[in-house]
């Protein structure tokens, strides 16, 4: 799509969004739909074992404690992005500021209804409930802003070692230490009161794992980095190469030790391992953004890709598609679905993701097509927008 074009495809009364952040958000359902899938197979070992150990190193190395340091990240970034867009049209930082906690409060009503009702992995209301308390940061300094996600890691990090140190300790896959079907009978209604009873304490761990990247997300949406990527392409080219570097590095132990290819390593080895890969997780997160914000820039100097317009229109459209993957996978999975749970493993699962991720672009560019916006970011609007 042309400049021209998109100028044409905008409603009349909106700015043309960035294309950065919705290429991050759409590349990042992918890398949550490989992070959930296996929470729904039985047996995670079911694959063949060099395909499992390969899908295994792969979700470590890219997946594992990425995909949510980055959804985070994008969603700090958002923030910025909604209150510059309302203060530029004349809004005062009171209204906006109430426009921002009704967006929290009805993200955590989101949430809840998404773990009650379908599967207890929800990540929304966890956003919900850090918009809440971080909004007056918005108005802060950028070293208040910092010193607050730096604060924010110590907490985070150790709630992702434990989970990790947890199944690991015992050689578990971590995958089936958080399955979510199995356990839950071949009944909808049994899981209702089971998931409704354990939201609260998955809340407060979930909270306490997406903070630094939402914070870090504000921070980096005052510099622009992905509204302007081509403005920081030095930046973002250093930042995309370290934070990899890093993120591998850091996640390679773990990983092998996971997929079984590193057996018998020390207790204290076992530890290091499972603080860097969380640890280093957070900089990979990050990392991706900086990468697809360099994508952008190419996209940007050239005629756009079929491929590019179905991911920008799939990031537009994220929240819809999240709770699109929950769905599916639960008809897919669970066993008052197809109950497939027992016929895939590990590296099975990751397909089944991939499959969902292409379907959710083929549905989000007919949506596109159709210029609306999403039932679900739609219902959002109407509600905090009154």
């Amino acid at each position: 799509m042309t400049t021209s074009q998109q100028a044409a495809a905008t409603p009349a009364g909106t700015a043309p969004r960035a294309l950065a952040p919705d290429l991050a958000r759409g590349a990042m359902l992918l890398a949550i739909a490989f992070a959930h899938a296996p929470l729904f197979v039985a047996d995670v070992a079911k694959s063949p074992a060099w395909a499992g150990a390969l899908t295994d190193v792969f979700l470590f190395l890219f997946v594992n404690n990425h995909a949510r340091p980055l959804f985070a990240f994008l969603f700090g970034y958002s923030l910025v992005q909604l209150l510059d867009r309302r203060l530029a049209r004349g809004s005062d930082w009171v209204s906006v500021r109430k426009l921002l906690r009704r967006r929290g409060w009805w993200l955590v009503v989101f949430g809840l209804a998404h773990t009650v009702l379908l599967v207890p992995i929800d990540i929304l209301a966890g956003y919900g409930v850090t918009a809440l308390i971080f909004v007056p940061l918005l108005r802060r300094s950028d070293k208040a802003v910092l010193w607050a996600a730096g604060l924010a890691m110590v907490p985070a990090t150790v709630m992702s070692t434990i989970g990790l140190w947890l199944p690991m300790s015992q050689g578990r896959r971590t995958y089936e230490a958080g399955s979510v079907v199995t356990g839950q009978g071949a009944s909808y209604l049994t899981g209702l009161a089971e998931r409704a009873g354990s939201w609260p304490f998955a809340l407060v761990v979930e909270l306490l794992i997406v903070i630094p990247g939402v914070l870090f997300g504000m921070w980096a949406a005052r510099r622009r980095f992905l509204d302007q990527p081509e403005a920081h392409r030095p930046f973002l080219v250093r930042v995309a190469v370290l934070t990899t570097i890093v993120s591998i590095v850091g996640s390679l132990p773990a990983a092998l030790m996971h997929a079984g290819v590193w057996t018998g390593a020390p207790a204290g080895v076992l530890w290091i391992a499972v603080l860097l890969q969380p640890l280093t997780g957070y900089a990979g997160g990050i990392g991706m953004a900086a990468i697809v914000a360099l994508v952008a820039t190419t996209a940007a100097a050239q005629r756009r890709g079929r491929l590019t317009t179905m991911v920008e229109a799939l990031g537009q459209r994220s929240m819809t598609f999240y709770l699109f993957q929950s769905v599916a996978f639960i008809l897919i999975f669970a066993p008052f679905g197809l109950g497939l749970q027992d016929d895939f493993g590990l590296a099975g699962a990751t397909v089944i993701a991939a499959l969902t991720w292409v379907l959710s672009l083929v549905l989000a560019d007919l949506m596109r097509r159709a210029r609306y916006r999403g039932p679900f970011e739609n219902l959002l609007r109407r509600l905090a927008y009154r």
